[in-house]
Protein backbone atom coordinates (compact mmCIF):
# COMPACT_ATOMS: atom_id res chain seq x y z
CA UNK A 1 0.00 0.00 0.00
CA UNK A 2 1.15 3.52 -0.72
CA UNK A 3 3.02 5.42 2.01
CA UNK A 4 3.92 9.08 2.28
CA UNK A 5 7.19 8.79 0.37
CA UNK A 6 5.52 6.77 -2.40
CA UNK A 7 2.89 9.50 -2.59
CA UNK A 8 5.59 12.14 -3.02
CA UNK A 9 7.40 10.12 -5.68
CA UNK A 10 4.34 9.23 -7.73
CA UNK A 11 2.89 12.70 -7.23
CA UNK A 12 5.90 14.25 -8.94
CA UNK A 13 5.73 11.60 -11.66
CA UNK A 14 2.06 12.30 -12.30
CA UNK A 15 2.55 16.06 -12.46
CA UNK A 16 5.20 15.47 -15.11
CA UNK A 17 2.77 13.15 -16.92
CA UNK A 18 0.03 15.81 -16.79
CA UNK A 19 2.34 18.51 -18.13
CA UNK A 20 3.51 16.22 -20.96
CA UNK A 21 -0.08 15.24 -21.73
CA UNK A 22 -1.28 18.82 -22.08
CA UNK A 23 1.77 19.73 -24.14
CA UNK A 24 1.16 16.84 -26.55
CA UNK A 25 -2.61 16.38 -26.37
CA UNK A 26 -3.06 17.50 -29.98
CA UNK A 27 -1.15 14.42 -31.13
CA UNK A 28 -3.77 12.02 -29.71
CA UNK A 29 -6.78 10.88 -31.76
CA UNK A 30 -9.21 13.46 -30.43
CA UNK A 31 -12.17 11.04 -30.37
CA UNK A 32 -11.52 7.64 -28.83
CA UNK A 33 -11.22 4.95 -31.50
CA UNK A 34 -12.21 1.96 -29.34
CA UNK A 35 -15.30 -0.15 -29.98
CA UNK A 36 -18.10 -0.81 -27.44
CA UNK A 37 -16.98 -3.26 -24.76
CA UNK A 38 -13.31 -3.07 -25.69
CA UNK A 39 -12.24 -1.40 -22.43
CA UNK A 40 -14.39 -3.59 -20.18
CA UNK A 41 -12.97 -6.72 -21.82
CA UNK A 42 -9.51 -5.78 -20.54
CA UNK A 43 -10.66 -5.29 -16.94
CA UNK A 44 -10.86 -8.15 -14.42
CA UNK A 45 -14.37 -9.27 -13.52
CA UNK A 46 -13.64 -8.92 -9.78
CA UNK A 47 -11.60 -6.58 -7.62
CA UNK A 48 -8.07 -7.60 -6.56
CA UNK A 49 -7.80 -9.17 -3.12
CA UNK A 50 -4.18 -8.18 -2.52
CA UNK A 51 -2.69 -4.67 -2.89
CA UNK A 52 -1.24 -3.79 -6.27
CA UNK A 53 1.63 -1.42 -6.88
CA UNK A 54 1.11 2.04 -8.26
CA UNK A 55 3.56 1.12 -11.02
CA UNK A 56 1.18 -1.62 -12.18
CA UNK A 57 -1.84 0.66 -11.85
CA UNK A 58 -0.24 3.40 -13.93
CA UNK A 59 0.85 0.91 -16.57
CA UNK A 60 -2.75 -0.23 -16.94
CA UNK A 61 -3.93 3.37 -16.97
CA UNK A 62 -1.77 4.07 -20.01
CA UNK A 63 -2.47 0.73 -21.70
CA UNK A 64 -6.20 0.30 -21.02
CA UNK A 65 -7.74 3.62 -20.01
CA UNK A 66 -6.00 6.14 -22.26
CA UNK A 67 -7.11 4.50 -25.56
CA UNK A 68 -10.70 4.88 -24.33
CA UNK A 69 -10.43 8.60 -23.58
CA UNK A 70 -11.87 11.28 -25.85
CA UNK A 71 -9.54 14.23 -25.45
CA UNK A 72 -11.69 17.20 -24.52
CA UNK A 73 -8.62 19.35 -23.92
CA UNK A 74 -7.33 18.84 -27.44
CA UNK A 75 -7.31 21.98 -29.60
CA UNK A 76 -8.86 19.72 -32.25
CA UNK A 77 -11.96 19.20 -30.12
CA UNK A 78 -14.83 21.13 -31.74
CA UNK A 79 -17.76 18.98 -30.55
CA UNK A 80 -20.70 19.79 -28.25
CA UNK A 81 -19.52 22.74 -26.15
CA UNK A 82 -16.06 22.74 -24.67
CA UNK A 83 -15.48 21.49 -21.12
CA UNK A 84 -12.25 23.36 -20.61
CA UNK A 85 -9.56 23.32 -18.04
CA UNK A 86 -6.34 25.34 -17.72
CA UNK A 87 -3.06 25.08 -15.87
CA UNK A 88 -4.17 27.18 -12.87
CA UNK A 89 -7.50 25.36 -12.67
CA UNK A 90 -5.80 21.97 -12.57
CA UNK A 91 -3.40 23.08 -9.84
CA UNK A 92 -6.30 24.37 -7.76
CA UNK A 93 -8.17 21.09 -8.26
CA UNK A 94 -5.12 19.24 -6.94
CA UNK A 95 -5.19 21.40 -3.82
CA UNK A 96 -8.93 20.86 -3.45
CA UNK A 97 -8.47 17.10 -3.58
CA UNK A 98 -5.61 17.28 -1.09
CA UNK A 99 -7.55 19.39 1.40
CA UNK A 100 -10.55 17.09 1.03
CA UNK A 101 -12.82 19.65 2.64
CA UNK A 102 -16.57 19.05 2.74
CA UNK A 103 -17.79 22.62 2.47
CA UNK A 104 -21.45 22.23 3.38
CA UNK A 105 -21.60 25.05 5.93
CA UNK A 106 -19.42 27.99 6.93
CA UNK A 107 -18.08 26.21 10.02
CA UNK A 108 -16.76 23.24 8.01
CA UNK A 109 -14.38 25.57 6.11
CA UNK A 110 -14.91 29.33 6.51
CA UNK A 111 -12.46 30.12 3.71
CA UNK A 112 -14.49 28.09 1.22
CA UNK A 113 -17.73 29.91 2.00
CA UNK A 114 -16.25 33.40 2.06
CA UNK A 115 -14.10 32.87 -1.04
CA UNK A 116 -17.17 31.62 -2.93
CA UNK A 117 -19.14 34.73 -1.98
CA UNK A 118 -16.32 37.09 -2.95
CA UNK A 119 -15.40 35.44 -6.27
CA UNK A 120 -19.04 35.42 -7.39
CA UNK A 121 -19.26 39.11 -6.52
CA UNK A 122 -16.21 39.68 -8.76
CA UNK A 123 -17.91 37.92 -11.64
CA UNK A 124 -21.20 39.70 -11.08
CA UNK A 125 -19.43 43.03 -11.43
CA UNK A 126 -17.26 41.97 -14.39
CA UNK A 127 -20.29 40.65 -16.29
CA UNK A 128 -22.60 43.59 -15.71
CA UNK A 129 -25.16 41.65 -13.68
CA UNK A 130 -27.47 43.38 -11.18
CA UNK A 131 -25.79 44.31 -7.91
CA UNK A 132 -28.62 42.77 -5.88
CA UNK A 133 -27.96 39.31 -7.33
CA UNK A 134 -26.50 36.80 -4.87
CA UNK A 135 -24.56 33.81 -6.13
CA UNK A 136 -23.74 30.22 -5.32
CA UNK A 137 -21.70 27.60 -7.18
CA UNK A 138 -23.72 24.56 -8.29
CA UNK A 139 -22.32 21.47 -9.98
CA UNK A 140 -24.08 21.95 -13.33
CA UNK A 141 -26.62 24.20 -15.05
CA UNK A 142 -29.03 21.26 -14.94
CA UNK A 143 -29.03 21.40 -11.13
CA UNK A 144 -29.29 25.19 -11.15
CA UNK A 145 -32.31 25.10 -13.45
CA UNK A 146 -33.98 22.54 -11.22
CA UNK A 147 -33.32 24.87 -8.28
CA UNK A 148 -34.96 27.71 -10.20
CA UNK A 149 -38.10 25.73 -11.04
CA UNK A 150 -38.43 24.39 -7.50
CA UNK A 151 -38.00 27.91 -6.10
CA UNK A 152 -40.63 29.21 -8.53
CA UNK A 153 -42.97 26.42 -7.43
CA UNK A 154 -42.51 27.25 -3.76
CA UNK A 155 -42.89 31.00 -4.24
CA UNK A 156 -46.12 30.47 -6.17
CA UNK A 157 -47.56 28.21 -3.42
CA UNK A 158 -46.21 30.14 -0.44
CA UNK A 159 -43.95 27.12 0.21
CA UNK A 160 -46.93 24.81 0.68
CA UNK A 161 -45.74 22.10 -1.74
CA UNK A 162 -42.68 21.51 0.41
CA UNK A 163 -44.99 21.08 3.42
CA UNK A 164 -47.93 19.10 2.10
CA UNK A 165 -47.07 17.97 -1.41
CA UNK A 166 -48.44 18.81 -4.84
CA UNK A 167 -52.22 19.02 -4.55
CA UNK A 168 -52.95 21.23 -7.55
CA UNK A 169 -50.78 20.37 -10.51
CA UNK A 170 -51.83 22.92 -13.09
CA UNK A 171 -48.56 24.80 -13.25
CA UNK A 172 -46.97 25.55 -16.61
CA UNK A 173 -43.32 26.11 -17.52
CA UNK A 174 -42.37 27.74 -20.84
CA UNK A 175 -39.22 27.45 -22.93
CA UNK A 176 -38.38 27.61 -26.61
CA UNK A 177 -38.30 24.62 -28.92
CA UNK A 178 -34.51 25.04 -28.91
CA UNK A 179 -34.13 24.80 -25.14
CA UNK A 180 -31.79 22.32 -23.48
CA UNK A 181 -33.09 18.88 -22.48
CA UNK A 182 -32.27 19.67 -18.85
CA UNK A 183 -35.42 21.81 -18.77
CA UNK A 184 -37.53 18.76 -19.63
CA UNK A 185 -35.76 16.78 -16.92
CA UNK A 186 -36.19 19.53 -14.31
CA UNK A 187 -39.93 19.80 -14.98
CA UNK A 188 -40.27 16.05 -14.47
CA UNK A 189 -38.22 15.98 -11.27
CA UNK A 190 -40.09 18.99 -9.85
CA UNK A 191 -43.32 17.00 -10.07
CA UNK A 192 -44.93 19.32 -12.61
CA UNK A 193 -45.18 16.71 -15.35
CA UNK A 194 -43.54 16.92 -18.74
CA UNK A 195 -46.92 17.61 -20.34
CA UNK A 196 -46.88 20.96 -18.53
CA UNK A 197 -43.68 22.08 -20.25
CA UNK A 198 -44.87 24.32 -23.07
CA UNK A 199 -42.48 24.69 -25.99
CA UNK A 200 -42.64 28.11 -27.65
CA UNK A 201 -41.87 28.68 -31.33
CA UNK A 202 -38.73 30.43 -32.54
CA UNK A 203 -37.89 33.01 -35.20
CA UNK A 204 -35.57 32.73 -38.19
CA UNK A 205 -32.57 33.01 -35.82
CA UNK A 206 -33.92 30.16 -33.62
CA UNK A 207 -34.65 32.57 -30.74
CA UNK A 208 -37.91 32.45 -28.78
CA UNK A 209 -40.71 34.61 -30.21
CA UNK A 210 -42.09 36.88 -27.45
CA UNK A 211 -45.50 37.22 -29.08
CA UNK A 212 -45.80 33.42 -29.20
CA UNK A 213 -44.95 33.21 -25.50
CA UNK A 214 -47.47 35.89 -24.57
CA UNK A 215 -50.16 34.08 -26.55
CA UNK A 216 -49.48 30.70 -24.93
CA UNK A 217 -49.50 32.20 -21.42
CA UNK A 218 -52.79 33.99 -22.07
CA UNK A 219 -54.38 30.87 -23.57
CA UNK A 220 -53.24 28.76 -20.61
CA UNK A 221 -54.66 31.22 -18.10
CA UNK A 222 -57.99 31.13 -19.90
CA UNK A 223 -57.97 27.33 -19.63
CA UNK A 224 -57.30 27.43 -15.90
CA UNK A 225 -53.57 26.69 -15.97
CA UNK A 226 -51.13 28.62 -13.79
CA UNK A 227 -48.08 30.03 -15.61
CA UNK A 228 -45.18 29.40 -13.24
CA UNK A 229 -41.81 29.89 -14.92
CA UNK A 230 -40.25 30.93 -18.20
CA UNK A 231 -36.76 29.71 -19.13
CA UNK A 232 -34.94 32.06 -21.49
CA UNK A 233 -31.71 30.92 -23.11
CA UNK A 234 -28.62 32.96 -23.94
CA UNK A 235 -26.83 30.54 -26.25
CA UNK A 236 -29.03 27.57 -27.13
CA UNK A 237 -27.40 24.17 -27.47
CA UNK A 238 -28.16 23.69 -31.15
CA UNK A 239 -27.17 27.06 -32.59
CA UNK A 240 -26.32 29.40 -29.65
CA UNK A 241 -29.41 31.50 -30.36
CA UNK A 242 -30.10 34.33 -27.90
CA UNK A 243 -33.65 34.74 -26.65
CA UNK A 244 -34.85 38.40 -26.48
CA UNK A 245 -34.56 38.97 -22.74
CA UNK A 246 -36.06 42.47 -22.56
CA UNK A 247 -39.32 41.42 -24.22
CA UNK A 248 -39.53 38.19 -22.23
CA UNK A 249 -38.88 40.07 -18.99
CA UNK A 250 -41.78 42.41 -19.67
CA UNK A 251 -44.15 39.49 -20.32
CA UNK A 252 -43.08 37.69 -17.14
CA UNK A 253 -43.44 40.85 -15.11
CA UNK A 254 -46.97 41.43 -16.44
CA UNK A 255 -48.06 37.90 -15.52
CA UNK A 256 -46.09 37.47 -12.28
CA UNK A 257 -44.07 34.58 -13.71
CA UNK A 258 -40.59 33.56 -12.52
CA UNK A 259 -37.99 34.22 -15.23
CA UNK A 260 -34.93 31.99 -15.23
CA UNK A 261 -32.04 32.65 -17.65
CA UNK A 262 -30.04 29.68 -18.88
CA UNK A 263 -26.76 31.17 -20.08
CA UNK A 264 -24.80 27.99 -19.43
CA UNK A 265 -22.61 28.46 -22.49
CA UNK A 266 -23.14 32.04 -23.66
CA UNK A 267 -22.87 33.68 -20.25
CA UNK A 268 -19.07 33.78 -20.37
CA UNK A 269 -19.32 36.27 -23.27
CA UNK A 270 -20.72 38.80 -20.77
CA UNK A 271 -17.13 39.39 -19.69
CA UNK A 272 -17.00 41.38 -22.94
CA UNK A 273 -18.81 44.75 -22.74
CA UNK A 274 -19.79 44.39 -26.38
CA UNK A 275 -22.02 41.44 -25.40
CA UNK A 276 -23.98 43.23 -22.69
CA UNK A 277 -26.81 43.74 -25.18
CA UNK A 278 -27.82 40.16 -24.32
CA UNK A 279 -28.92 41.10 -20.81
CA UNK A 280 -31.04 44.13 -21.55
CA UNK A 281 -34.03 43.50 -19.30
CA UNK A 282 -32.17 41.48 -16.68
CA UNK A 283 -33.27 43.94 -13.99
CA UNK A 284 -36.40 41.84 -13.34
CA UNK A 285 -34.92 38.37 -13.92
CA UNK A 286 -35.33 36.02 -10.94
CA UNK A 287 -32.42 33.66 -11.55
CA UNK A 288 -29.44 33.29 -13.89
CA UNK A 289 -26.92 30.50 -14.50
CA UNK A 290 -23.72 30.18 -16.51
CA UNK A 291 -20.94 27.59 -16.59
CA UNK A 292 -17.31 28.66 -16.17
CA UNK A 293 -16.55 24.99 -16.91
CA UNK A 294 -17.60 25.53 -20.51
CA UNK A 295 -15.87 28.64 -21.85
CA UNK A 296 -14.07 30.18 -18.89
CA UNK A 297 -11.20 27.70 -18.63
CA UNK A 298 -12.25 26.27 -15.27
CA UNK A 299 -12.44 22.49 -15.19
CA UNK A 300 -15.69 20.63 -14.65
CA UNK A 301 -17.70 21.00 -12.52
CA UNK A 302 -18.36 24.66 -11.81
CA UNK A 303 -21.73 26.27 -12.51
CA UNK A 304 -22.46 29.79 -11.21
CA UNK A 305 -26.06 30.43 -10.18
CA UNK A 306 -27.39 33.88 -9.25
CA UNK A 307 -30.74 34.71 -7.68
CA UNK A 308 -32.48 38.01 -7.14
CA UNK A 309 -33.96 37.00 -3.78
CA UNK A 310 -31.82 34.45 -1.98
CA UNK A 311 -34.56 33.86 0.60
CA UNK A 312 -36.72 32.13 -2.01
CA UNK A 313 -33.85 29.74 -2.70
CA UNK A 314 -32.98 29.18 0.96
CA UNK A 315 -36.57 28.64 2.08
CA UNK A 316 -37.00 26.08 -0.70
CA UNK A 317 -34.01 23.97 0.34
CA UNK A 318 -33.17 24.62 3.99
CA UNK A 319 -33.57 21.90 6.56
CA UNK A 320 -31.95 22.04 9.97
CA UNK A 321 -31.30 18.80 11.83
CA UNK A 322 -29.65 19.11 15.24
CA UNK A 323 -26.20 18.05 14.00
CA UNK A 324 -26.05 20.99 11.56
CA UNK A 325 -26.96 23.70 14.09
CA UNK A 326 -24.12 26.16 14.67
CA UNK A 327 -23.57 29.37 16.60
CA UNK A 328 -22.76 31.24 13.37
CA UNK A 329 -26.08 30.52 11.66
CA UNK A 330 -27.63 33.74 10.39
CA UNK A 331 -24.29 35.57 10.32
CA UNK A 332 -22.79 33.71 7.35
CA UNK A 333 -23.79 31.90 4.16
CA UNK A 334 -24.31 28.19 4.78
CA UNK A 335 -24.38 27.16 1.13
CA UNK A 336 -25.83 23.72 1.79
CA UNK A 337 -29.15 25.64 2.03
CA UNK A 338 -28.65 27.08 -1.46
CA UNK A 339 -29.10 23.91 -3.50
CA UNK A 340 -29.99 20.24 -3.63
CA UNK A 341 -26.90 18.60 -2.15
CA UNK A 342 -25.82 18.79 1.48
CA UNK A 343 -22.21 17.91 0.65
CA UNK A 344 -20.28 20.52 -1.33
CA UNK A 345 -16.86 20.58 -2.95
CA UNK A 346 -14.51 23.57 -2.68
CA UNK A 347 -15.24 24.68 -6.24
CA UNK A 348 -14.52 28.35 -5.62
CA UNK A 349 -10.78 27.68 -5.29
CA UNK A 350 -10.25 26.80 -8.95
CA UNK A 351 -12.38 29.73 -10.08
CA UNK A 352 -10.26 32.02 -7.90
CA UNK A 353 -7.04 30.61 -9.37
CA UNK A 354 -8.30 31.06 -12.93
CA UNK A 355 -9.55 34.64 -12.51
CA UNK A 356 -6.37 35.73 -10.75
CA UNK A 357 -4.03 33.93 -13.16
CA UNK A 358 -5.62 35.34 -16.32
CA UNK A 359 -7.07 38.57 -14.99
CA UNK A 360 -10.26 39.85 -16.55
CA UNK A 361 -8.32 41.29 -19.52
CA UNK A 362 -6.62 37.95 -20.15
CA UNK A 363 -9.95 36.12 -20.12
CA UNK A 364 -11.42 38.72 -22.45
CA UNK A 365 -8.56 38.39 -24.93
CA UNK A 366 -8.84 34.62 -25.13
CA UNK A 367 -12.62 34.80 -25.62
CA UNK A 368 -12.23 37.44 -28.33
CA UNK A 369 -9.66 35.23 -30.07
CA UNK A 370 -12.20 32.42 -30.23
CA UNK A 371 -14.83 34.77 -31.62
CA UNK A 372 -12.38 35.97 -34.27
CA UNK A 373 -11.50 32.41 -35.29
CA UNK A 374 -15.19 31.56 -35.60
CA UNK A 375 -15.80 34.65 -37.72
CA UNK A 376 -12.93 33.59 -39.99
CA UNK A 377 -14.35 30.10 -40.41
CA UNK A 378 -17.80 31.49 -41.11
CA UNK A 379 -16.38 33.71 -43.85
CA UNK A 380 -14.62 30.72 -45.44
CA UNK A 381 -17.85 28.74 -45.50
CA UNK A 382 -19.88 31.64 -46.86
CA UNK A 383 -17.54 32.08 -49.83
CA UNK A 384 -17.23 28.35 -50.63
CA UNK A 385 -19.45 27.13 -53.45
CA UNK A 386 -20.06 23.72 -51.85
CA UNK A 387 -20.75 24.71 -48.23
CA UNK A 388 -23.34 26.88 -46.54
CA UNK A 389 -23.88 28.46 -43.12
CA UNK A 390 -27.11 27.16 -41.59
CA UNK A 391 -27.70 29.47 -38.62
CA UNK A 392 -26.80 32.96 -37.48
CA UNK A 393 -23.60 32.99 -35.46
CA UNK A 394 -23.94 34.66 -32.07
CA UNK A 395 -20.73 33.44 -30.43
CA UNK A 396 -18.02 30.96 -31.38
CA UNK A 397 -20.23 28.17 -32.73
CA UNK A 398 -20.51 27.78 -36.50
CA UNK A 399 -23.39 25.71 -37.88
CA UNK A 400 -22.93 24.64 -41.50
CA UNK A 401 -23.35 21.82 -43.97
CA UNK A 402 -21.81 20.40 -47.11
CA UNK A 403 -24.06 21.31 -50.06
CA UNK A 404 -22.33 20.43 -53.33
CA UNK A 405 -23.51 22.25 -56.40
CA UNK A 406 -26.32 20.48 -58.20
CA UNK A 407 -27.39 18.39 -55.22
CA UNK A 408 -30.59 19.70 -53.59
CA UNK A 409 -32.49 16.61 -52.45
CA UNK A 410 -33.01 17.03 -48.66
CA UNK A 411 -32.51 13.39 -47.70
CA UNK A 412 -29.45 13.02 -49.89
CA UNK A 413 -27.93 16.13 -48.30
CA UNK A 414 -28.67 14.74 -44.85
CA UNK A 415 -27.03 11.43 -45.69
CA UNK A 416 -24.08 13.18 -47.24
CA UNK A 417 -23.47 15.34 -44.15
CA UNK A 418 -23.95 12.43 -41.76
CA UNK A 419 -21.34 10.53 -43.76
CA UNK A 420 -19.03 13.54 -43.76
CA UNK A 421 -19.25 13.81 -39.98
CA UNK A 422 -18.62 10.11 -39.52
CA UNK A 423 -15.57 10.16 -41.80
CA UNK A 424 -14.13 13.23 -40.07
CA UNK A 425 -14.51 11.81 -36.57
CA UNK A 426 -13.13 8.41 -37.55
CA UNK A 427 -9.84 10.00 -38.62
CA UNK A 428 -9.12 11.10 -35.06
CA UNK A 429 -7.80 14.42 -36.35
CA UNK A 430 -10.90 16.45 -35.41
CA UNK A 431 -14.11 15.91 -33.51
CA UNK A 432 -17.38 17.64 -34.46
CA UNK A 433 -21.02 16.98 -33.62
CA UNK A 434 -24.31 17.74 -35.35
CA UNK A 435 -27.82 19.06 -34.86
CA UNK A 436 -30.95 19.17 -37.00
CA UNK A 437 -32.50 22.46 -38.09
CA UNK A 438 -35.85 22.38 -39.88
CA UNK A 439 -35.08 18.74 -40.71
CA UNK A 440 -31.64 19.49 -42.15
CA UNK A 441 -28.60 17.60 -40.83
CA UNK A 442 -26.19 20.33 -39.74
CA UNK A 443 -22.59 20.16 -38.53
CA UNK A 444 -21.65 22.14 -35.41
CA UNK A 445 -18.11 23.42 -34.86
CA UNK A 446 -17.53 24.93 -31.41
CA UNK A 447 -14.32 26.97 -31.35
CA UNK A 448 -13.48 27.53 -27.69
CA UNK A 449 -10.80 25.19 -26.36
CA UNK A 450 -8.44 26.88 -23.89
CA UNK A 451 -5.19 26.56 -25.83
CA UNK A 452 -6.68 26.68 -29.32
CA UNK A 453 -4.80 28.67 -31.98
CA UNK A 454 -6.06 29.81 -35.36
CA UNK A 455 -3.89 27.18 -37.05
CA UNK A 456 -6.03 24.45 -35.49
CA UNK A 457 -9.16 25.97 -37.01
CA UNK A 458 -7.43 26.30 -40.37
CA UNK A 459 -6.30 22.68 -40.28
CA UNK A 460 -9.79 21.53 -39.33
CA UNK A 461 -11.30 23.48 -42.23
CA UNK A 462 -8.79 21.90 -44.61
CA UNK A 463 -9.71 18.44 -43.31
CA UNK A 464 -13.42 19.18 -43.74
CA UNK A 465 -12.96 20.31 -47.34
CA UNK A 466 -10.71 17.40 -48.26
CA UNK A 467 -13.00 14.81 -46.70
CA UNK A 468 -16.07 16.34 -48.36
CA UNK A 469 -14.34 16.36 -51.72
CA UNK A 470 -13.53 12.67 -51.41
CA UNK A 471 -17.13 11.91 -50.52
CA UNK A 472 -18.36 13.87 -53.51
CA UNK A 473 -16.03 11.91 -55.76
CA UNK A 474 -17.55 8.65 -54.49
CA UNK A 475 -21.30 9.18 -54.64
CA UNK A 476 -22.01 5.48 -54.09
CA UNK A 477 -20.72 5.91 -50.52
CA UNK A 478 -23.08 8.72 -49.58
CA UNK A 479 -25.80 6.51 -48.16
CA UNK A 480 -23.59 3.87 -46.53
CA UNK A 481 -21.05 6.02 -44.73
CA UNK A 482 -18.32 3.45 -45.49
CA UNK A 483 -14.80 4.79 -45.38
CA UNK A 484 -13.14 5.42 -48.79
Amino acid sequence: MMNREDFRTYGHELVDWMADYLENVASYPVKSQVKPGEIAAQLPSSAPQAPESMTEILEDFNKIIMPGITHWQSPNFFAYFNANNSYPSILAEMLTATLGAQCMIWDTSPAAAELEERVLDWLKSAMGLPTEFEGVIQDTASSATLCAILSARERATNFQVNRSGMNDNRFRVYASTQTHSSIDKAVKIAGLGQENLVKVGVDEHFAMRPEALAKKIQEDKEKGFKPLCVVATLGTTGTTAVDPLAELSAICRDHGVWLHVDAAFGGTALLLPEYHWMIKGIETVDSFVFNPHKWMFTNFDCSVYYVRDAQHLIRTFEILPEYLKTSTRGQVNDYRDWGIALGRRFRALKLWFVIRSYGITGLQQRIRNHLDYAAWLESQIETHSDFEVMASRAFNLVCFRFHPQGEDHPETLNELNASLLSHLNETGRVYLTHTKLHGAYVLRMAIGQTYLEKTHVEQAWEAIQKTAKNLDQHPEEKATGDRP
